[in-house]
């Protein structure tokens, strides 16, 4: 797997996204070789930029039961779409 983006360009907007990521999870990534981070710390940062990128989609309604005449049940969809 290469490291280098498909645009060139956006290699600026990437920076930017993985600092805002670090700051948003206390890690402080500064500009260049970030070697003395932990993995844990690494790993957080990552794991921030998937969260933004893919959010997870809630949908809740309510229906009626099919078993209790006059009850109703709470329903819940939860996805995360990738991109």
């Amino acid at each position: 797997m290469s490291t280098n983006p498909v645009v060139p360009s956006a290699r600026e907007a990437l920076n930017k996204f993985k600092m805002e990521a670090a700051s948003q999870v206390g890690v402080n990534l500064k500009q260049g070789y970030n070697g003395d981070l932990t993995a844990k710390e690494a790993g957080s940062v990552g794991g921030q930029m998937v969260k933004n990128v893919t959010p997870v989609r809630t949908l809740k309604y309510i229906r009626k039961s099919r078993t209790a005449e006059g009850h109703a049940v709470e329903v819940t969809y939860q996805c995360q779409v990738g991109v």
